[in-house]
């Protein structure tokens, strides 16, 4: 189990790093669109990438 979790985490970090790694100036445009939102759609678009997490987690698994 917990070297599952592990695994998930250093997936995690790896999909994180790609988009600065790729392309650093669209990274910074992102950060910057994210900076200007307000916190509610900010929650909506965390909720939404939870959904879609759990979603793809479910048809993977099953």
């Amino acid at each position: 189990m917990w070297q599952d979790l592990f695994s998930a985490l250093a997936l995690v970090l790896v999909i994180e790093g790609l988009l600065p790694f790729l392309t650093p100036t669209g990274y910074r445009k992102a950060m910057l669109t994210m900076l200007e939102m307000d916190d509610r759609k900010l929650r909506i678009m965390g909720l939404v990438s939870m959904l879609a997490g759990l979603l793809f987690l479910y048809l993977v698994r099953n």
